[in-house]
């Protein structure tokens, strides 16, 4: 962590140089952001074990998300964020050293639509999506409704204790889950 203090380790990289320009403090707020999800997993994993994590959070462009998700999910079209978990299912913690979760990349031109499309700040929906990404890695999912409920619970509590209201309330009160 920045304050010198052992914590988890988040490598950002800027594939698209468009996050920068409509975000120019988006680093930091990803590594923020970032370590805030990671802090909500101490429960289940302890503060010793969060202190060690690694991951890294990649801001791409739409094109290269959607190569990503048509060679490993199969899918050809970009979507807003993708993860690539580094840890097996039930596989034992390493006792010592880093424990590195993966990745979690970020497509611009769509996260930018769909925070317009939603009447959102584009830094409250990049914040979302990096909480989504990151509880994906620590081996949440939303493959049921009694799955996507948690993980939706996890993410509407990490958010608000940054400040930012729940993603999934349409500003005219409808529920914005589908």
């Amino acid at each position: 962590m920045s304050d010198g203090s052992p914590g988890p380790e988040i490598a950002i990289s800027i594939e698209c140089d468009t996050w920068l320009a409509a975000l120019p403090d988006i680093e930091e707020t990803c590594r923020h952001v970032g370590a805030a999800a990671l802090g909500a997993a101490t429960a289940e994993w302890g503060d010793e074990d969060v202190a060690r994590m690694e991951l890294s959070i990649v801001l791409a462009d739409d094109a290269t998300v959607r190569t990503l998700n048509r060679d490993y999910r199969r899918q050809d079209k970009p979507t807003n964020v993708l993860s690539f978990a580094a840890l097996e299912g039930d596989a034992p913690l390493p006792p010592t050293g880093p424990i590195l979760l993966g990745d979690v990349i970020l497509a611009y031109e769509t996260s930018v639509g769909e925070a317009a499309h939603e009447r959102k700040p584009l830094a409250h929906h990049l914040s979302h999506l990096v909480v989504h990404g990151v509880l994906h890695l620590l081996g949440h999912d939303h493959e049921d409704d009694t799955d996507a409920e948690a993980m939706e619970r996890m993410e509407i509590a990490v958010l608000a204790a940054l400040g930012i209201p729940d993603p999934y309330a349409q500003p005219n009160g409808d529920d914005a889950r589908q």
